[in-house]
């Protein structure tokens, strides 16, 4: 009897040391999460194990996401100060820290750069540009206590620009110089930063372009591009592209991996990542052709071998 009861003293310490020693279960906030990407990263967050901090605007979505088990739905408009200083406030109530954010919420703006009014070009940069910035900016000293991580979701369009889509890419653009900075600044707390550029996946984005311009009254009539927006509108709904689902396979690894990439460049189709990359090789050739101290063909070959060896090595 006795020594029945002795082991039964030493299994239950031993069970005290496990439950002592298991790891508590990390945090993410990301915002945007309601539908499309952010929905997707939302849910394989909880799947994989994370608890999700899940930011929506509308009382339904949120209700919705609170449903999924591993989530919390939070109301969270990142034009917002009240909603993001309320949503801080929350998170560090519940007590498990925040190890990871996920700046996912965004839209976008189609229009000739001579003809869109102020009102949506505020409205492109506040969600896109500042939304991450407010949000990284509220939750960073959590994330930094942590040594957590930080993920945007950028776009192709960081890399790439053309006619009607001025206002969108200039805040991707941005969103990619953010990286850089924020990331060189975020090193020296033990912090990783990376950004997503997804290519042609379902999502919500252009269903909200369209309403919006339904909302505002907006029609193509008496624009110097009638043809062209007439084409891109009537084509605008990308909820048939395919479900964004590796998309939200390179959240995981950029929050979860010991060596998360700065840059993920995640698309459906080979002719989509061949005309990024074509499109930074132009933008370089552009870049060095005339200038006072113009690098040669195999001078620029030579650099790209020396990052192509620096991106593979971790960081």
């Amino acid at each position: 009897m006795r020594a029945a009861l002795v082991l039964l003293f030493v299994v239950g310490v031993m069970t005290d040391v496990v439950h002592a020693q298991a790891p508590a279960q990390r945090a993410v906030l990301v915002t945007g999460a309601s539908s499309g990407i952010g929905r997707k990263i939302t849910e394989s967050l909880a799947t994989s194990g994370y608890f999700v901090y899940a930011g929506a605007r509308k009382d339904a979505d949120i209700r919705e996401l609170s449903a999924i088990p591993n989530v919390q739905g939070i109301k969270l408009d990142v034009t917002v100060p009240a909603d993001i200083a309320a949503a801080v406030e929350t998170v560090r109530k519940a007590g498990r820290g925040l190890y990871g954010l996920v700046n996912n919420a965004g839209v976008a703006v189609i229009s000739p750069l001579i003809e869109v009014d102020e009102e949506d070009m505020r409205y492109q940069m506040d969600i896109n540009v500042m939304g991450p910035y407010r949000v990284t900016k509220a939750f960073a000293p959590l994330i930094i206590a942590s040594k957590g991580r930080i993920v945007t979701t950028g776009s192709l369009s960081g890399f790439l620009s053309g006619m009607l889509s001025g206002p969108y890419s200039m805040s991707k653009f941005a969103v990619e110089a953010y990286t850089d900075a924020l990331a060189a600044e975020m090193a020296r707390f033990g912090v990783r930063v990376s950004v997503i550029e997804p290519g042609n996946y379902g999502s919500d984005i252009g269903k909200g372009i369209l309403a919006r311009r339904a909302a505002r009254g907006q029609t193509t009539e008496g624009s110097l591009f009638k043809q062209e927006m007439d084409g891109f509108f009537g084509r605008a709904d990308n909820t048939a592209d395919p479900s964004p689902d590796d998309v939200a396979q390179a959240a995981l690894h950029a929050l979860g991996d010991a060596t998360p990439r700065i840059r993920y460049m995640v698309v459906p189709a080979e002719a989509q990542a061949r005309v990024t990359i074509q499109g930074a090789i132009t933008r370089l050739a552009q870049l060095n052709q005339g200038q006072k101290f113009q690098y040669s063909r195999d001078s620029l070959v030579a650099m790209l071998d020396r990052a192509i060896a620096r991106a593979a090595t971790p960081r």
